[in-house]
């Protein structure tokens, strides 16, 4: 007979949005053990399972405190109404909770009234301008239902039946079925409320129950956090005092937009590594729809993603943004040092939009290939095993070329193709290997170099290199040489970087987070980016935002020489972040934070 021995929740806390999958552990009519659903149209052994979801709900419906969502909401703040921020946004728990995160709160207040008074739309989504601090609050007891941010309209709880309006089972708790699969994903309506699962076997002749059904009740619904969004700051327009909104903007002809995120893998999303993170927010069915939610928003024309699983990219990223329009590109990483599961080998993702580019010639870069070459031609074969073991990496490199849509108007000649060259790669290498990251970048700078020649055509470097402001990769990337007087030159112990004279390359390339640390002009914007620069390396402050570690690694690279740069992502403020410590928060999925550049392509130079 099948029977149902335990049943277990993945999370102990569900979120709006995020579909919960109960493990729900069977007992085979052979004796054997079992996670494997039974469905009603392939029974087993004349049975099958049956599931319901169940919504309970008490005479009194509970608020719950947007920085602590856990927490049951005390305070409204009232400036949260009236400038007509999302209900969900004005609760916290307590006066110091209200206290501790009103620096970050007044933005919200702020970007919203601004938004009102520019636009007078009162429906507006974005969160703002409140210069005067007079934000009152609404102490005691909250009831009344918070709405949520980004609730997807495809939402499948299973077959939608005609469910009973509700059946009384203890005085003043009502219980309303709200699901009939195994899986269900919490809607706004729950929110506040304790969700209950059943299962049990059913014969599948007579359709009568075996016994009595299993069950297990999650903790109370949360709404999904909703981070402030982020603006496009125009860099290269005569109104630089302008911000652009990445829903409503109408991109001019001729440009476009890049991404550069590394979304944090899963295998490294660690409770060990990242103890100050909710284990809620770092469970992969939360972290996913928060990063799905967080890039869509972008309405990036070419997406570059690293730490993507093999397995995430082939169930989830690439169906998921073929929705929206993407084609998709994937290079996983090497296996010759990873021990791991195959399936969650993490590597490079590279999507566009299909309505802007066309896909014309993928290449592969392989470092591990690279050190077996290297290590051939210039070191002893006595040597050459231990050799190869500083220098292989499993890094790799996706490169696209890719065909506009839009053509070359603006060009110096607008009847020729309007190719791009993408690079995407994350360089993870241990930060006591300079010698090693150093030589990877400049491989891959020389088979870029190599396209360049033959194609003539914009190039775009985009990825996580490990690589601060004044590091010799860095160096290499922005000023075409290293400057052989760094002591990061002094690590080689392979000569693999002798002469390092030879440390060159001529792509033209520049940061584009750099046009920040260049704009002239003043403003509310301006300033606020230029405060998230370091004037000494004229790159953000961080893109990496960690207990441990807070510094810039990302970057996304441009040749100048046939791009410019238009607008860009504004940069967060680190003050914003420390709030929930670091990064990954249950606001971002991520411990990096995304890069987005918008380009124009401009008359071409011969090289």
């Amino acid at each position: 007979m099948l029977t149902v021995l335990r049943v277990h929740l993945p999370s102990e806390i569900p979120i709006v949005g995020c579909e919960i999958t109960p493990y729900v552990l069977l007992r085979r009519p052979d004796g054997g053990i079992s996670t494997e659903d039974v469905h009603e149209a392939v029974p087993l052994d004349g049975h099958f399972m049956r599931y319901k979801w169940y919504r309970i709900q008490s005479d009194r419906r509970v608020a719950v405190c947007n920085v602590h969502p856990t927490e049951q909401a005390t305070i409204q703040c009232l400036g949260c109404l009236k400038s007509k921020i999302p209900v969900a946004k004005s609760y916290h728990c307590s006066a110091k909770c209200f206290s501790d995160a009103w620096q970050h709160h007044r933005v919200l207040h702020e970007r919203a009234l601004s938004t009102l008074n520019e636009n007078g739309n009162e429906e507006e989504e974005l969160f703002g301008r409140f210069g005067s601090g007079n934000a009152g609050v609404i102490n005691g007891s909250l009831s009344g239902s918070t709405s949520c941010i980004g609730q997807s309209s495809s939402v499948n709880n299973g077959p939608t039946p005609v469910y009973p309006t509700g059946t009384e089972k203890n005085s003043g708790e009502t219980w309303f079925e709200v699901g009939r699969s195994r899986t269900y994903t919490p809607t706004a309506d729950d929110i506040g409320h304790v969700l209950r699962f059943e299962c049990i076997a059913v014969d599948s002749e007579t359709r009568a129950t075996v016994g009595a059904p299993t069950s297990i009740m999650t903790s109370r619904v949360i709404p999904a956090p909703t981070p402030t969004p982020r603006r496009l700051i125009p860099v290269n327009s005569a109104d630089v005092m302008g911000h652009f909104d990445l829903d409503s903007r109408n991109p001019s002809f001729g440009t476009f937009t890049v991404l550069s995120y590394n979304i944090l893998a899963d295998t490294y999303a660690t409770s060990d590594t990242y103890s100050y993170c909710p284990t809620w927010a770092l469970s992969w069915p939360y972290r996913r729809q928060n990063l799905l939610r967080e890039i869509i928003g972008y309405h990036a024309d070419i997406i570059c993603l690293q730490e993507v699983q093999n397995n995430h990219f082939e169930e989830f990223f690439a169906p998921e943004l073929d929705k929206h329009g993407y084609q998709a590109l994937f290079k996983k990483r090497t296996t010759e040092v990873y021990t791991g599961n195959l399936q969650s080998i993490d590597g490079c993702a590279t999507f566009f939009r299909r309505d802007k580019f066309s896909h014309v010639k993928k290449y592969e870069v392989e470092f591990n290939k690279a050190a077996q070459s290297l290590t051939d031609a210039i070191i002893p074969a006595a040597q050459r095993k231990m050799a190869l073991t500083r220098l292989i990496k499993d890094n790799i490199a996706l490169i696209a070329v890719l065909e506009a849509k839009f053509g070359s108007h603006g060009t110096d000649n607008p009847s020729k193709r309007q190719l791009l060259c993408v690079a995407n790669t994350h360089i993870n290498v241990h930060q006591d290997l300079k010698d090693v990251k150093l030589w990877q970048v400049n491989t891959l700078l020389k088979g870029l170099e190599k396209i360049a020649v033959s194609a003539d055509i914009p190039m775009l470097v985009c990825g996580d290199f490990n690589a601060t402001p004044g590091s010799t990769p860095h160096g290499l990337l922005a000023m075409g040489k290293v400057d052989l007087l760094h002591p990061d030159l002094a690590i080689d112990p392979l000569g693999i970087l002798r002469p390092a004279s030879k440390l060159t390359h001529q792509l033209p390339l520049v940061s584009a987070y750099s046009s920040f640390a260049r704009m002239i002009g003043a403003g509310y914007d301006l300033e606020h980016q230029r405060r998230r620069m370091d004037p000494a390396t004229n790159e953000p402050l961080f893109t990496n935002c960690t207990r441990d570690f807070t510094g810039t690694i990302d970057y996304i690279f441009y040749t100048a020489d046939s791009l410019t740069v238009e607008s860009l992502l504004e940069l967060l403020d680190e003050d914003s972040l420390r709030k929930d410590t670091a990064l990954p928060s249950p606001e971002w999925s991520s411990d990096h934070i995304a890069l987005l550049a918008e380009f124009r392509c401009k008359p071409r130079v011969r090289r």
